[in-house]
């Protein structure tokens, strides 16, 4: 029998969906892929596979988990089968700088970005920028490893200290910082190429910004002068020129389900900066708004298995 094949390496962003698969009495399996084997003369089982692999395997100690899914994905696109986030959705899941390359072909705007590698070379790198600037990883997830320099000197001594991140691929990125007049981002999220919602993120409390229920450190509201204040926020009615811009960049890049981050300047410019192939939703913000990502992410699956 045909079924639905989950690919993942987190089995707490797996919940919510086996869920709503299971709410539609939908047929599936979960493959783990931190490690395994597969022969690649025989062919895979027939049915539908999404591939939820993340950036941030190797926090959770699953560092070669991407690219071993990369060799399944290949697999199951050389035998045919219906994958939703194929291998080019993963390659660009897994570098910042191939994003912004895609992104930058698409005419979207980015923050303008130096890729480095060696520590020695992020100090010499820095010289390029007068103004405030950030750090973060080619390869990373959930914010990890994103710190904010107003010059090179903090830099130089953060470089210096036993506190810096490498990037697991080596690859350290230095950006613009984006100096937004409202401390939030926006991120839009989208399921079978279209657009489903957009939600106002608070970066109050930093850059760690994984919707997932399970990242919540205090759930999803943290107080403020005795008031509490929602972390992530649906958005109603959201409107954006980028809309049709980032769905033809998904059509082109093979991306079948996203959730794209951007950033205004205090002018009114957006910047957008990541592209999440594995996104995850924040329960208490869809209960609100009325509204389910990984229900319609079900329902898309579902559809996509009748039709095989």
């Amino acid at each position: 029998m045909s079924k639905i094949y989950v690919i993942h390496e987190n089995r707490d962003w797996f919940k919510p969906l086996e869920l709503e698969l299971s709410k539609r009495g939908l047929p599936f399996e979960e493959w783990f892929l931190n490690d395994g084997h597969f022969d690649m003369s025989q062919e895979p089982p027939n049915g539908v596979f999404y591939n939820r692999m993340s950036a941030s395997s190797h926090t959770r100690g699953h560092r070669y988990a991407p690219e071993y899914t990369a060799c399944v994905l290949n697999w199951l696109q050389m035998y045919g089968r219906k994958v939703f986030n194929p291998s080019r959705a993963l390659y660009l899941e897994i570098s910042k700088v191939a994003q912004y390359s895609a992104l930058s072909a698409r005419g979207i705007a980015v923050p303008r970005t130096i890729a480095v590698s060696g520590r020695d070379e992020v100090l010499e790198a820095a010289r390029a920028f007068d103004k405030p600037f950030i750090t973060k990883h080619n390869r990373a997830g959930k914010g990890l490893g994103v710190r904010k320099f107003d010059n090179r000197a903090a830099l130089e001594s953060y470089v210096g200290s036993g506190q810096f991140e490498e990037s697991v691929d080596g690859i350290t990125l230095l950006q613009d910082y984006i100096k937004a007049p409202g401390l939030y981002i926006t991120r839009c999220e989208f399921i079978g190429g279209k657009f489903l919602y957009a939600v106002r993120i608070d970066t109050r409390d930093g850059f760690e910004l994984c919707p997932a229920d399970v990242c919540q450190i205090d759930d999803l509201f943290c107080p403020v002068t005795g008031s509490p204040r929602a972390k992530f926020e649906i958005i109603r009615d959201f409107s954006s020129p980028l809309i049709p811009k980032y769905e033809a960049f998904l059509e082109v890049s093979d991306i079948h389900i996203a959730g794209i981050e951007f950033i205004e300047d205090e002018h009114g410019q957006a910047f957008t900066y990541d592209v999440n192939t594995n996104t995850n939703y924040n329960s208490d913000a869809e209960r609100v708004a009325g509204i389910s990502g990984m229900g319609a992410i079900a329902e898309l699956l579902g559809k996509a298995l009748n039709e095989i």
